[in-house]
């Protein structure tokens, strides 16, 4: 990846940045309409140091608070989620917002046991849980003791075209590799050729994370490349895959709410996701995203309108598949979605173990993709701004993994920040923001403790700056990303006649 400075050591928190947080605020928390209003002369203020850290933390707390007493989480469908949505809604309300919500229905997937997956034949061997394997969301349920064969495990295209399952046995495992196809195509291939279950073999050791996007028909487990190799090396082998989980039909809502002024042909749309997984409160994960966008609005609200009109979104369901986002866009017609001019994204802006990642708009890592025209200019925005404050700053994937998958498809130009997540922090990273060299950008990602002890301030402080700044920057013009010129409005001129006729 390439930093803006390579080798350069990460700078200090900017002073006027990085005002002491004292321990009189977390008393003064269930406040946060005070806590949270701007400055005397905010208008004065750049967005980017009217949007403070003192802020967001307050924001944070209160989400916290909220799920504490209702039930540890902010997961949608639960009434931490309503309550914080509540929350949302009287904070815009105040400031002068007319929030609305945009309801959707869906089909949500869990697991009622843990999924298992063993070995039978030719001996015995228990595979480890998230260590060997996982279940790939929307898996069937199915409990299958069969014959394994490997389909196709010499390419890439593995399992991709149903011509790879000529003479294939009915009845049994299809394993297949990771590659190019998505993940629901080898499932459903595998099951139109009669296997009883699927097993996806990750390209690299450790295991992965996948979804078969819609209902299977039979069990789908994703293993790690270690544990592939082992299977695929087997002569002679059975397997036994169990899956216990049900889809169930249930409704959630995201939150949007827009500044009055600005030109509704060419919005900018500035979201996060409001909803936790349901292991905990999800203070980084989304929290600190859900908290920045709403200081931002509210800090917004204090200025003079904006050339283009900025909508602030608070994405439902984004933690089981994005839904509260794909739902919205979907939603729109073709006439709304050309009215967007871009989407912003902030998913994460306080890791314990951060980084600083910009939204990989020009697709400079093999491991992003599909970005529209003019996402490399968000990009320029926020790296020419940590630039400015001599920070160091990298790309960060554009793969799909947020809320900002629908935008893109929509051919949407699409960026955003992200301070790190389940990835390795390197040495030279550990040079550039500090921290822990081989440890997670985020330990406590969707774990019960994603909490207020763990967010990483700093973090907090100097991506909300950039992201302000690129708020601010691209609700004035969006010229370098979609070639719309502000309008300027004539200014009236003062004159005696019209015409021939005198009118003073």
């Amino acid at each position: 990846m390439r930093p803006n400075h390579p080798g350069q050591p990460p700078a200090a928190p900017s002073s006027r940045r990085r005002r002491a947080i004292t321990t009189g605020l977390a008393a003064l928390c269930l406040t946060a309409g005070t806590l949270a209003s701007g400055p005397a002369h905010a208008d004065e203020l750049p967005l980017s140091e009217a949007v403070t850290a003192e802020a967001i933390q307050a924001h944070l707390t209160n989400l916290d608070t909220i799920a504490e007493y209702n039930g540890g989480n902010r997961a949608s469908g639960t009434p931490g989620y309503d309550v914080a949505a509540l929350y949302i809604e009287d904070q815009l309300e105040r400031a002068g917002y007319e929030p609305y919500r945009h309801e959707y229905d869906y089909e949500s997937w869990r697991e009622n046991t843990p999924a298992v997956l063993a070995r039978t034949a030719p001996d015995e061997r228990a595979y480890e849980l998230d260590e060997d394997y996982v279940t790939m969301s929307y898996s069937s349920a199915g409990d299958v003791t069969a014959p394994a064969v490997a389909v196709n495990a010499e390419s890439e295209e593995s399992g991709c075209s149903p011509d790879d399952f000529a003479d294939f046995p009915e009845g049994a495992i299809a394993i297949t590799l990771r590659g190019t196809c998505p993940f629901g195509d080898k499932v459903q291939n595998s099951a139109d050729a009669g296997a009883s279950a699927a097993v996806v073999v990750n390209n690299e050791d450790e295991v992965f994370l996948g979804t078969v996007g819609t209902t299977s028909g039979i069990p789908a487990i994703g293993v790690s490349g270690l544990a592939g190799a082992d299977l695929l090396d087997t002569s002679g082998l059975e397997l036994q895959v169990t899956v216990d989980s049900e889809v169930a039909q249930e409704s959630s809502y995201s939150i949007l709410a827009q500044t009055p002024g600005g030109k509704d042909d060419n919005v900018v749309v500035v979201g996060g996701h409001l909803d936790s997984v349901e292991e905990g409160p999800g203070i980084n994960d989304n929290g600190s995203g859900a908290a920045f966008v709403l200081e931002t609005a509210l800090r917004m609200a204090e200025k003079e309108d904006p050339n283009n009109k900025v909508r602030f979104a608070f994405w439902g369901t984004e933690e089981s598949g994005l839904v509260g986002s794909n739902e919205y866009v979907a939603d729109l017609s073709e006439q709304e979605v050309d009215d967007i001019a871009l989407y912003l994204n902030f998913d994460m802006i306080g890791s314990h173990n951060y980084g600083r990642f910009v939204l990989d708009g020009r697709m400079d890592l093999p491991e992003s993709g599909g970005a529209p025209a003019g996402s490399g200019a968000i990009a320029k925005v926020f790296e020419d701004y940590f630039e400015g404050q001599g920070q160091v700053s990298e790309p960060g994937v554009l793969s799909g993994r947020s809320d900002y998958s629908a935008f893109m498809q929509a051919g949407i130009p699409s960026g955003g920040l992200f301070s790190g997540a389940d990835g390795v922090k390197t040495e030279e990273q550990a040079e550039w923001y500090g921290g822990e060299e081989g440890a997670m950008f985020d330990p406590y990602y969707h774990t019960p403790d994603d909490t207020m002890e763990h967010v990483n301030w700093d973090s907090v402080a100097e991506l909300s700056a950039a992201g302000a700044h690129g708020v601010e920057f691209l609700a004035e013009t969006t010229l370098p990303v979609n070639g719309v010129v502000p309008f300027n409005a004539p200014t009236p001129v003062d004159l005696p006649r019209l015409g021939d006729a005198w009118v003073r």
